[in-house]
């Protein structure tokens, strides 16, 4: 038995293993590590598939381990972390701290509504939870290393952490256009929704590189290009999205 088809799997498991673990040092008040943890789950989040395309090794428990993995790492981590930020402020108490767990059952909503929409091969219908993790996590991680910044003022306040865990949800699981980071793909002629596409991507990696020059000249923290350029992802979807609909391409 060739033991090729175990390692996209074994990739998989790294990403939950991360998850795990940013979970315990979330819980214990340090959401910058755990944001840390999170990024090795996105590296191990995009290892797997690549992994499983190059060895030829796809099965339905790697597409199930994957989604569950995703959950703990990209739902219940960020989740964690919004929750985190807003107790470790003593600013809000109650109920109120707990509304921000309500992102991940959005991600368990987006990953499921994914595993049956066959629609989402080459792009996406909604944010992917990943992308929507790591504005989440990138903020909290600002929030904590820089208490004197606007972030860590936001992060305390009664409406924010909750407001963005709404928001990032209802952009989850809606049915918003989303471009895939991948370059390249399929052979033949290129259609002008690949082109439309490659814009995109060379409209968001542009905004990533001029976020990077920003912060390094401001002197902000290295999470905040991160954050910039997920945020930038949004913005770019939603406003071509908006472009379409003005010249009625949408149907």
């Amino acid at each position: 038995m060739s033991v090729t088809k175990y390692i996209p799997d074994t990739i998989t498991s790294m990403n939950l293993l991360c998850g795990v673990i940013g979970v315990i040092f979330t819980l214990d008040g340090r959401p910058d590590i755990g944001f840390i943890l999170m990024l090795g789950a996105a590296v191990a989040d995009f290892f797997d598939g690549f992994a499983a395309r190059l060895l030829h090794a796809y099965s339905e428990l790697g597409k199930q381990l994957d989604s569950l993995s995703d959950l703990v790492s990209f739902g219940v981590l960020p989740a964690l972390m919004l929750h985190s930020l807003i107790r470790g402020g003593s600013i809000v108490a109650g109920w109120v701290s707990y509304l921000p767990l309500l992102y991940a059952v959005g991600t368990a909503f987006r990953l499921a509504k994914f595993n049956i929409d066959t629609r989402q091969h080459h792009s996406f219908l909604g944010l992917p939870c990943p992308a929507a993790a790591m504005i989440c996590g990138s903020f909290a991680y600002i929030a904590t290393v820089a208490p004197s910044s606007i972030f860590s003022t936001l992060s305390t306040s009664a409406w924010f952490a909750p407001a963005l865990a709404v928001v990032l949800s209802l952009l989850m699981v809606s049915e918003i256009p989303m471009f895939a980071m991948k370059f390249g793909g399929g052979k033949g002629e290129k259609t002008p929704q690949d082109t439309l596409e490659s814009i995109k991507r060379i409209t968001f990696f542009s905004i990533a590189a001029i976020s990077l020059i920003v912060v390094i000249l401001i002197g902000l923290p290295w999470a905040a290009v991160v954050l910039f350029a997920f945020v930038s992802y949004i913005i770019i979807n939603l406003v071509f999205l908006l472009k379409r609909k003005d010249y009625g391409q949408i149907s």
